[in-house]
């Protein structure tokens, strides 16, 4: 797309890498009578100057040396200062945190940065939470991330209990290069089974060891207490490089050995089998791979024609034509446009109104072509109204959808919606952003003007997760919303950057999920460990 003689050009690529973080608490304050704090983290993350909550790790019973099984996953950007916060709650029955009934334990403030972490805690005014600490392991996920997903079960383990069987669950540790030991996994707890058959999991290989195919890993299996008093039942070292051998059709299993009983008993012979019953290899394309194995992007732009924009012809409106200098919805169309032509091969874009009347029949519909058909249908519609945006995103995700049933990955939807205020159809519009997200498809929506545009951040799922009005969360994250006016004195390099920031993972997440390689990646891996795999971002 051309402006004149100006072309648009985004500039230097933001250099994105993807970051794992685990988190562990030791000598936590105790805020229970009978029993002792049951743990749990939430990780904030600053955004215009707010904190606000991005994850938070699973609740540990009655333990004040707790080490989380949750890991954070976050973007990093080396360019950028990222402010981060910690806070350690205690949790009491089912309330949600942030209630009168739960405990603050503490917290801490840092940015990304280091490797490792150890803080001291703090409670509200700086004092110090006791001798409480907590250590922040920060990981880069980038080069071998492929991921891998194992499915563990174990036959005649030992029981601990008097009155019932144990209830077994079973960690995974990383021996590291220093021999300190790093929670990989922890399964879910399975009741009173003595031949339990856990859930898959997956993890990514530098969690799991680093890509280091000979990497030692520490398993231990445990009689769950729900006082924090675990039950060891025993032990066993293994190898990522063992547990492919399950690919030959060979089986894999190791003996569960508690070390004091082999000593003391003599003729000992383990406590327990565990078997690897399953193992899977993933590969992690990025988007990159994607375009260039022939995906096609293709854009769609939606524009608001309502009253409320203000007659055309008044140098006011905010779809005045100005022979000088392009209004707000001409310079998001054009900064926008210029990115997306470039992955698209017929560069033909689809461009639709949504609010206008049009003569004779008045009808509340419009289409159109881009900037010269813009400037050109203006005089001869007429402003009207409501703001309902739930009828463009319902049609480019039924286009999507059609695209979404060929099982390859040809083709993304890119939907541009200009509105110059909050949209009248809140609830469809949650509902079909809902549907939307099952599909090839993401939104940007670009608020032009100065209304209060505080309501439309609840479609962004940034802050929370996007909700229908019936309480269904969305599949993937699939809405990115700008004000335009935060933008006004940047070039139109810096709106494109933004509100394009997250097509990229977004493209990745669904050809992901739906399990859909690239026709032909710029990597191909003979093995998960030893060749590199790109990250899914740009």
């Amino acid at each position: 797309m051309k402006n004149g003689s100006d072309y648009i050009s985004l500039g230097p690529v933001t250099c994105v890498t993807k970051v794992e973080l685990r988190v562990s608490c030791k000598a936590l304050l105790d805020r229970d009578t009978l029993n002792k704090s049951d743990p749990c983290v939430l990780l904030m993350v600053q955004t215009n100057g707010q904190w606000m909550e991005l994850d938070r790790t699973e609740v540990i019973k009655s333990n004040l040396h707790p080490v989380f099984a949750k890991v954070f996953s976050l973007d990093y950007y080396f360019e950028e200062v990222q402010k981060l916060r910690f806070e350690v709650y205690d949790i009491h029955g089912t309330h949600s945190i942030g209630t009168r009934d739960d405990d603050f334990l503490g917290g801490v403030e840092c940015t990304l940065g280091q490797k490792r972490m150890v803080k001291p805690l703090l409670l509200k005014y700086g004092k110090y939470a006791g001798k409480s600490t907590i250590t922040v392991h920060a990981e880069e996920i980038s080069g071998n991330n492929g991921y891998v997903e194992l499915s563990f079960r174990a036959k005649k383990l030992d029981d601990k209990d008097l009155f019932s069987k144990s209830d077994p669950f079973l960690e995974i540790y990383r021996i590291n290069d220093d021999e300190t030991e790093q929670l990989v996994h922890r399964t879910e707890v399975i009741k009173n089974n003595l031949n339990p058959v856990w859930e898959p999991f997956k993890v990514s290989l530098i969690s799991l060891c680093s890509c280091d195919e000979d990497r030692k890993l520490k398993c231990l299996v445990w009689d769950y207490d729900s006082r924090g008093k675990h039950d060891f039942i025993g032990e066993f070292y293994a190898t990522f490089r063992e547990m492919q051998a399950i690919s030959s059709g060979n089986k894999v299993s190791w003996d569960c050995v508690n070390p004091k009983y082999k000593q003391k008993k003599r003729n000992y012979k383990n406590s327990g089998v565990v078997i690897l019953t399953d193992i899977k290899l993933h590969k992690v394309y990025s988007f990159l791979d994607y375009i260039m194995g022939g995906c096609q992007i293709h854009f769609t732009v939606a524009i608001d024609f309502t009253a409320s924009n203000g007659d055309p012809r008044n140098s006011c409106s905010l779809h005045y034509i100005n022979p000088y200098q392009p209004n707000e919805y001409l310079k998001a169309l054009i900064a926008v446009g210029e990115i997306c032509q470039d992955y698209d091969s017929d560069k033909r874009f689809s461009a639709l109104g949504f609010g206008a009347r049009i003569p004779p029949n008045y009808e509340v519909r419009l289409n159109l072509s881009l900037v010269e058909a813009y400037q050109n249908c203006l005089p001869k519609i007429q402003l009207y109204g409501p703001t309902n945006v739930s009828p463009i995103i319902n049609r480019i995700a039924k286009l999507a959808a059609g695209d979404g049933n060929i099982k390859d990955a040809s083709r993304y939807h890119i939907l541009l919606i200009l509105t110059d205020g909050v949209v009248t159809d809140m609830a469809d519009t949650r509902e079909a952003i809902v549907r939307a997200s099952y599909q090839p498809l993401s939104i940007i929506i670009v608020g032009v003007g100065n209304a209060d545009f505080t309501d439309m951040q609840i479609l962004d799922g940034d802050d929370g997760v996007l909700r229908s009005p019936k309480g269904e969360p969305v599949l993937r994250d699939i809405v990115q919303f700008v004000p335009f006016r935060d933008f006004k004195t940047a070039s139109p390099a810096a709106l494109a950057k933004c509100v394009l920031a997250e097509v990229p993972k977004q493209v990745v997440e669904y050809y992901s999920h739906k399990a859909i390689s690239p026709f032909c990646p710029i990597t191909d891996l003979p093995t998960p460990i030893l060749s590199p795999v790109a990250t899914p971002t740009e």
